[in-house]
Order: structure tokens, then sequence, then C-alpha cells
């Protein structure tokens, strides 16, 4: 078994030395939430209760950006003052 994990915080996933029980006790300090995948060595650390507040209060998305059908990318901020429809579906 290998001996690192992908960390996903914010920003892109980060190989990380495999210490899994440190994981527990650092996501309960900061209170933000911690979904682990042992089998798949991943770990994703949300961010806290006060930051999704500040967030959903400001009542602005946060910048994404997904490629279309033919593979071009577009980005959540090239729409920002207009109004936009997003349709999201998961094929699991």
């Amino acid at each position: 078994m290998s001996d690192t994990f992908t960390l996903i915080v914010e920003g892109p996933p980060v190989e990380k030395p495999a210490r899994w029980a440190e994981l527990e006790p650092l996501a309960a300090r900061l209170e933000r939430p911690l979904a682990t995948d042992p089998d798949e060595r991943a770990a994703f650390l949300g961010v806290s209760a006060r930051t999704r507040a500040a967030r959903l209060a400001s009542l602005e998305a946060p910048d994404f950006t997904l490629p279309d059908l033919a593979g071009q990318p577009h980005s959540l901020a090239e729409h920002r003052g207009l109004k936009v429809f997003l349709v999201a579906y998961g094929s699991w």
C-alpha cells in the first residue's frame, strides 16, 4: 500500500504522507468537515461553517470553469451580472 494520499483542500489536489490519524483531529481543530476514502487514498477537507455561511450570505456563487460538449472551457466569471441557468447531474 502506498505511503501517500491525495488531499483536496481548496485548490489543486496535493500528495501528502499517509498519516490518516492526524486528519480527524486537524479537521476538528479547524472546525472543518472531513471526508476520507482510505481505499482510494483520498481525503477532502471542507471549509468551515463560518466560511460557508459568509459565502451563502454574499449571494455570489464561487467562480468555476467547465468545458462544454465541444471541450471549450467556460467560466462563471464570464457571465457576472447576468442570469445563469446551470443544470448539473450525476451518473452514479
